[in-house]
């Protein structure tokens, strides 16, 4: 059967890695989470104490990054690494990360750094990438492109929730806030902002599980695999 790439785009905490993973794992495909590639980058300007306002400080320190994914033996799970080190759960949990994370992405250097790496990962299709931008500027001709959205409120609890049972104190405000943040800046930087691409299909998971939203991108992948029966 013939491969395609699927492009998954949106806000955060709309559940995109999530579909993305059960999707690519469900079709035996590759997942790239771009998000952790942005993050990764984020981690190793935060640990060398670099400016992420210094423009020229942050494009040499490029030079010096290697990001590759790794499949866990333990879990089977797919982890970050930067620079051969497993920065998975630091990614994850490191809400300084958090919090300037959209700042860095909106770097064109940083940008374009990890594009070309993106699609260097997709020459072979049969992946399912999510990200910002995946539909409308790293993989334009994807077969499939899904853009995930969701009321802000019910994507604050989502990450609220997700925080305090990784032990994180805070509060739905301050989570409501970052997510607004990073909303703002996302969808006005001048380099790839987020915008849903002309082709792609929208869903909204406000009100729907997470076995739903699977259903919704598997029977859509289907479709474009020509696959009309199990």
């Amino acid at each position: 059967m013939h491969k395609i790439i699927i492009a998954i785009d949106g806000y955060s905490s709309c559940g995109k890695s999530t579909l993305a993973k059960q999707l690519a794992k469900t079709l035996e495909y590759r997942f790239i989470d771009s998000g952790a590639m942005y993050r990764a980058v984020t981690l190793y300007l935060i640990n060398h104490q670099i400016d992420i306002y210094n423009l020229d400080a942050v494009a040499e320190s490029l030079k010096n990054i290697k990001i590759d994914f790794k499949i866990n033996p333990e879990n089977h799970l797919q982890e970050t690494y930067l620079n051969d080190e497993n920065v998975e759960m630091a990614l994850r949990i490191n809400s300084r990360i958090a919090s300037v994370v959209s700042d860095v992405s909106a770097i064109s250097e940083v940008r374009r750094f990890l594009v070309k790496q993106q699609q260097f990962l997709g020459n072979e299709k049969g992946i399912v990438m999510d990200g910002r931008d995946i539909g409308t500027v790293v993989f334009p001709h994807a077969e499939l492109k899904i853009f995930v959205t969701a009321d802000p409120q019910i994507r604050a609890q989502r990450r609220f929730d997700e925080l305090k049972e990784k032990g994180q104190t805070t509060t739905i405000e301050e989570v409501l806030a970052n997510l607004q943040k990073r909303d703002h800046i996302d969808t006005t930087r001048a380099d790839s902002p987020l915008v849903k691409a002309e082709d792609a299909i929208v869903l909204d998971t406000s009100n729907m599980n997470r076995e739903q939203q699977f259903q919704f991108a598997y029977d859509l992948a289907r479709k474009k695999l020509g696959v009309t029966s199990e």
